[in-house]
């Protein structure tokens, strides 16, 4: 009988290959084995290889948490090498965790489905999410609706994400909290507006607060408290009533359901100051209030909560115009105004504030009637007079016309300087147009009496305008002639332009010292000094002669009209 040969190590080998279907087709993928011992914080694994492979406890274990592994269990792990450098096979629980979880996140990526995961790390922008053994990144704005501080609280609790992008052959998986919190608030927000009707009054919760308003939590849902609906009297910031964390009783005005947005309003549970309005402030009525806010265009002041009314900047003085309302009442100042107009369906109140003072320009009536002499100082000179400063910041208007006699225009405003002090004479008063009018010429010795008669004479020597006097050249100048009239009259100047009507006899130069001729007094300067003119004379004599004497129509030559008079004023002499 023939002996049966040994099997040799070849055949041993042929035998594993046939029995475990080839060792290296187990590299690579996922298999089951079996826990036969636990060996400090290893696991000891049998997968059916030449020999066993070691895994951490850790990997068997969810983050922050123990594994839970004991002798003759059942797991999935995945081999990286049937056998490394000392005989073992190279197992991995967290890359098998890994890859099956990779085929199940891709599924509910198509469907677009929610996944669960957990918290575990931070990285730079965002943090890390254990997705049942595959590792994605969360952004820091993806974790929730509003900005978080800190996220703690949210880590190492498993929880809901929506993946937003993956890519299995880079490894990249990135989820978001914030559109689950998005998706669940929008469903809250669509029940809870159907419950809420406009006209409701509600509780809520101050959660935020603008310049603009509050925004207040309803149960779920944000209503916008805007600032100009707190209050019927007016709020600066809504901090002033409100605080964050306050309960608050609310009126929803308006609901947008299509755009799911809420406006609420406190003032709406209050009655309104403005009922009664007219009645409670008629016009003319004397009133104090508050000045609350001070603009370019007037002040507003606050008659009582929730009420104010506006004082435009042409209502603001009597005397001070063109400046700014700041320089005239400052915020919270308790000033008197009377009510000029009422209209309670647009919620407005015009008040005086120049109206609740006294009319100057009637108490200076009173004080100065007309006729009466003011002393005040000039401020300035326009082109058709100068303006006087009197009592109680009125200022009056001296008429280039009533400067002085005999002089006018810009020689008369020329008489005075800014800052001079004058006297004048009130000549008229009209309070409702503010205006004074005042003369100055009016004060000069020799000018007319009121009734138009001669009223004395100039510097007290008895002359009288439009009188012909003899006067005798005291010194030629090159502008004119300085004379007086008689031996010891009164002195006086005669312009160049007034020493005759010809050119010819306007030369200064023709007259000497001590020479005497005739000439008509035109006015008084200043300094109350007469002033005459010979052409002035002249044209009065002409016009007089022809007057007299006939005229050209009646065969009179202009010659023997001037002779005629001129011989009968010799005769007088």
């Amino acid at each position: 009988m023939a002996t049966m040969a040994s099997p040799t190590r070849d055949d041993f080998a042929a035998l594993l290959e046939q029995t475990l279907g080839g060792a290296d087709s187990f590299e690579g993928r996922v298999v089951k084995g079996t826990v036969t011992g636990i060996e400090n914080d290893l696991a000891v694994i049998d997968v059916g290889l030449k020999s066993e492979g070691r895994v951490p406890l850790r990997e068997f274990a969810a983050p922050g948490q123990k594994a839970d592994l004991k002798v003759g269990d059942e797991v999935e792990v995945y081999v990286d090498r049937v056998e490394n450098v000392h005989g073992e096979a190279m197992l991995s629980r967290d890359r098998a965790r890994r890859e099956a979880a990779w085929d199940t996140l891709e599924t509910e990526f198509a469907k677009t489905a929610r996944v669960e995961g957990v918290i575990f790390g931070r990285v730079k922008g965002g943090f890390t999410v254990d997705l049942n053994g595959a590792v994605a990144f969360l952004p820091g704005s993806q974790v929730d609706i509003r900005p978080v501080r800190d996220v703690t609280p949210l880590m190492d609790i498993p929880q809901p994400f929506q993946i937003l992008k993956m890519d299995r052959k880079r490894g990249n998986i990135v989820v978001s909290r914030r559109a689950i919190l998005e998706e669940t608030r929008a469903e809250q927000r669509s029940g809870l507006i159907l419950s809420l009707a406009e006209g409701q009054i509600i509780d809520g919760v101050v959660k935020n607060i603008t310049d603009y308003g509050a925004f207040v939590d309803l149960g779920g849902i944000d209503g916008l408290l805007h600032v100009t609906d707190l209050s019927y009297k007016r709020v600066g910031h809504p901090s002033e009533v409100l605080n964050i964390g306050d309960t608050v009783k609310v009126q929803i005005i308006r609901i947008n359901k299509d755009t799911q947005r809420i406006s609420l309003g406190m003032k709406q549970l209050e009655s309104d100051p403005w009922d009664g309005a007219s009645a409670k402030y008629p016009v003319g009525a004397k009133l104090t209030g508050r000045v609350t806010n001070i603009t370019e265009y007037g002040a507003f002041v606050e008659l009582e909560a929730g009420i104010e009314g506006l004082v435009h900047v042409s209502e603001m003085s009597w005397t001070k115009k063109n400046v700014h309302p700041g320089k005239i009442v400052s915020t919270s100042q308790e000033v008197d105004v009377v009510v000029l107009e009422v209209d309670p369906d647009k919620r407005r109140i015009s008040l005086g504030l120049k109206q609740a003072q006294a009319n100057p320009w009637e108490a200076f009536l009173e004080a100065h009637p007309i006729g009466s002499t003011v002393e005040g100082e000039v401020k300035n000179a326009t082109e058709f007079g100068l303006f006087i400063g009197l009592d109680n910041d009125v200022d009056g208007m001296v008429h280039m016309s009533d400067i002085a006699w005999g002089v006018s225009g810009e020689d008369a405003l020329n008489l005075h300087r800014k800052g001079e002090v004058v006297q004048a004479v009130v000549l008229d008063i009209d309070a409702e147009k503010e205006r004074i009018s005042l003369g100055m010429k009016q004060l000069e010795r020799g000018a007319p009496a009121s009734g138009g008669a001669a009223a004395g004479g100039g510097a007290g020597s008895g002359l009288n305008k439009n009188a012909i006097v003899t006067v005798t050249v005291l010194e030629v100048r090159d502008a004119g002639l300085e004379v007086q009239v008689g031996d010891d009259g009164a002195t006086g100047f005669i312009k160049r332009t007034d020493l005759g009507r010809d050119r010819d006899e306007q030369r200064p130069e023709r007259f000497q010292v001590g020479q005497k001729f005739d000439a008509m007094v035109t006015g008084f300067d200043r300094s109350k000094k007469p002033t005459f003119s010979v052409k002035a004379m002249q044209i009065s004599e002409e016009k007089q002669a022809v007057a007299q004497y006939g005229s050209s129509d009646s065969g009179a030559s202009l010659g023997d009209i001037l002779g005629e008079a001129l011989k009968a004023r010799n005769e007088k002499r």
